[in-house]
Formats: structure tokens, sequence, C-alpha cells
């Protein structure tokens, strides 16, 4: 590998970003390198950045300002995308409304191997069937967020185009760009190395084969989350050993799934597939924690953050909308919206069968935690604490995440349904 290792790239977002690139770099964690290197001899162009070859390339179609090929690689592991991989494809999108041409790379062959980036052990190899299989879904799933339609604006490719016929003479090459130290570099093996996990000689090929794929597409630019840094500078350096500029590298945070906490992960349970009928998506997003809702918003909608709604349960509806209505229509989002109710509606009557509660019994001001405590509901404030910060507690459909909400009275209170998970209500009285 070429002396840029990771470590020293230099990453920067431009100060100031023109209102017509606004887009491209709404949410980008890193962009790399600050500024562009040469071909061959690897020496620094101070004077052109991606924002400079941007601005060159708008509206161009010269061979010195021609539209920019924009690198998105997926894996077909899986049957199912889910919105967090779909922030990536928005960003080809916010590339391909700017005139540069998305090139959606689907890793058909690079799936057999898999990504070893933040396995504390090795992927189950997928046979060519199983790939196959998902491969097939991958674009239909995505047609939703890209423009097929204009003329160059869009390109899919298969890596087994060029990786399911490479040769052993291509593959020596490929394995002296890097040396073992830069391999057990990446943080997943030195982790594994160093607690005594096997890693296995083929993971190895994954992040040569991933690099090799920016050679075979001749990209300028290569999306990534924030987890994919490594792969995306291997990319960097065989571009420059096989004589080409090499590419800027633009990063995006993972996306945090619907628990608030933990990224989205369809083994985690807490993601949203991009397959979702609209009242599962609808529902699902309209119950995203707030801590986390503006990343929602800045990652999954083109929406100006400054003309949100005050209201968190207003913002929640608002982002549950926008987004199930892009990919299922507004009418369809609006009917989503009307079930989610009439459901909520539904949850709410089968409190009547529950006694009621008298807040005559409760002392005011009151916590909600006291206050849940007090109820049938809780055996003690400590459990009432516990169910509230696990998101579990509504009142008349609204989640409520903060044990220490106060209310003042309980004319504020008088007939709301107040409900831990989906089968234990008390009405309200006073």
């Amino acid at each position: 590998m070429a002396a840029s290792t990771v470590s020293n790239l230099s990453a920067s977002l431009p100060a100031e970003i023109p209102a017509e690139f606004a887009d491209i770099y709404r949410g980008v964690s890193e962009v790399f390198p600050a500024q562009t290197e040469a071909a061959g001899d690897g020496s620094v162009d101070e004077s052109n950045s991606l924002l400079v070859r941007l601005q060159q390339s708008a509206g161009g179609v010269s061979s010195e300002n021609r539209p920019l090929r924009v690198k998105f690689g997926i894996d077909p592991t899986g049957s199912e995308i889910h919105l967090g991989h779909s922030t990536l494809v928005r960003k080809l999108r916010a590339f391909q409304d700017a005139g540069h041409t998305a090139v959606l790379l689907v890793g058909d062959f690079t799936a057999r191997i898999g990504d070893p980036t933040d396995r504390a052990e090795v992927r189950k190899q997928l046979t060519e069937a199983e790939v196959k299989a998902n491969a097939e879904t991958y674009i239909d799933q995505v047609r939703p967020i890209l423009d097929f339609d204009t003329p160059g604006r869009l390109e899919i490719r298969y890596n087994s185009e060029w990786l399911g016929d490479i040769d052993l003479s291509k593959m020596l090459e490929l394995l002296s760009t890097m040396t073992l130290g830069q391999m057990l570099a990446k943080e997943g093996f030195s982790n594994r190395y160093e607690k005594g996990t096997p890693v296995f000689l083929h993971e190895f090929l994954y992040p040569l084969l991933q690099g090799y794929d920016s050679v075979a597409l001749e990209a300028d630019v290569e999306l990534g989350g924030t987890d994919q840094k490594f792969n995306l500078a291997v990319g960097r350096d065989l571009q420059r050993h096989f004589g080409q500029q090499p590419q800027f590298g633009m990063l995006l945070p993972l996306l945090i799934g619907t628990d608030g906490v933990q990224k989205m992960s369809k083994s985690l349970g807490n993601y949203v597939g991009l397959q979702e009928d609209p009242l599962s998506m609808y529902s699902k997003l309209e119950k995203v924690p707030d801590a986390v809702i503006m990343e929602y918003f800045t990652h999954l909608t083109n929406l100006p953050l400054d003309k949100l709604p005050q209201s968190p349960r207003e913002q929640q509806k608002l982002l549950a909308k926008v987004v199930t209505s892009q990919f299922h229509g507004e009418a369809a989002a609006e009917q989503a919206q009307q079930d989610a109710l009439t459901l909520m509606a539904g949850q709410a009557q089968a409190a009547e069968a529950v006694a009621e509660f008298s807040l005559a019994e409760v002392g005011f001001p009151a916590k909600l935690f006291y206050l849940l405590g007090a109820t049938p509901l809780c055996a003690s404030s400590s459990e009432a604490r516990r169910h509230i910060r696990n998101g579990a507690v509504k009142i008349d459909g609204e989640k409520i995440e903060d044990p220490n909400l106060t209310f003042d009275g309980p004319d504020e209170l008088i007939g709301k349904v107040l409900q831990i998970g989906k089968k234990k209500f008390v009405r309200l009285t006073n």
C-alpha cells in the first residue's frame, strides 16, 4: 500500500458550502482527503478539492469538466434493505440531481466473502445462488430513491463482471500492494487477532477486492459509512497503484435504529425495511425517539431543518408521513397516518375494560414515574422509571420517555389513558 494510510489522510469539510451543493454535503461526517493528489507521485494540489471538482464539473461535459463518477457499493448479504442503507443511496441521488453519474455497485462477488468490518468473528460465506437471489431484490428496493430515467445519471454494475474472472497474476499484484501489518491495522482484524479469535486469509481479500472495484469503475468519489474509511482508503491506494487519480471518500454516520441507541440493524430488530407496508413503516417512524429525530430528518428527508414543527409529537408525525410517502406515495402515507390513528384509538378503547384510576389519590405536582408507580400498572417507582426509559409508557398513545416529566395538576390528565406496553391500561379519572 502507498504511504497514505488511513491515519495520515487529511479530512475536512468546506467552511462554506454553496447552496447548489448543500444537499451533497448535508449530514456528511467526512470528506477525505482535503485536497486531490496527483496520480503517480502522490503530490498534493492544495488548490484542488472535492468542492472545487464539483464547481468545475457543474454542467460541464468536456474531458476536464466532466460529471463525476460517484460509487456506492452494497453487498447482497440479505434480501432486505433498510433505511440505514438508504442514507447512502439518497446521497447518490443528491449527486445525480447535481448532474453527476451515480454508479450503484452490487457486490455479488464480494458478498460471497462478506465484509469483515465491525465483525467479532468470521462471516458465514454465502453460496452463489444465495447471493443471486438476494441481488435480484435490491434494484427494486432502491428504485423509489434513484433517478432511473435521465440518460447518463445511473450505472448499475455487478463486481462479478471483473472479479469473477480475475486471474492469479492479478491477484498476486493486488496482494503485493499491502503488508500484513497494514491489514492488521484494520480495527476489526486487530481486535480479533489480539483476542485470539481466528482471522481467515480469505477475509484479507475483501478490502482489496472492494478497492479494486474503484479501479474497474474509475470512481471519482466513493460513498460509505464512517466504519468504511479503511476500505475506501484501500480503493484510493489501488487507483494510485494502477495510475488513476485517487478517489475522494465521503463518509456518512451510521443511522441509529428506532430504539434510539444502537445502529440500525435487522438482527437487532430496530430497523425499518424499505419494503415494509405503509402502516408498518409509518407506525415505526412516528415512534422515533426525540434524541435521534433530527438525525432522521437530516439523512432521510430534504426538509429544511429550521422549518420543522416545534412539537416533538408533530415532528414524529411529519417524519413518518414524509418518509412513508417516499416509498409508497402521498396517498398511501396519508392513509397510513389515518390507520395509525384508528389503531391507537382501538388500543385506547381496549382500556375501557380496565379499572379506572382516580387521580384524587395523587399529590400534585407529580412526576410521571411517581404517578405511574401509584397506579396498579407498576409495583414501585423504580419499576416505573425502568418502563419509561425503555419507551414502554404512553399517554393517549404518545410515548413518554422522561421519568421526571411533571404534571402540575390533574386537569391535564383526566380522561386520558395511561399505558404500559400493548396490554396494560388505566383510564385516569378525578
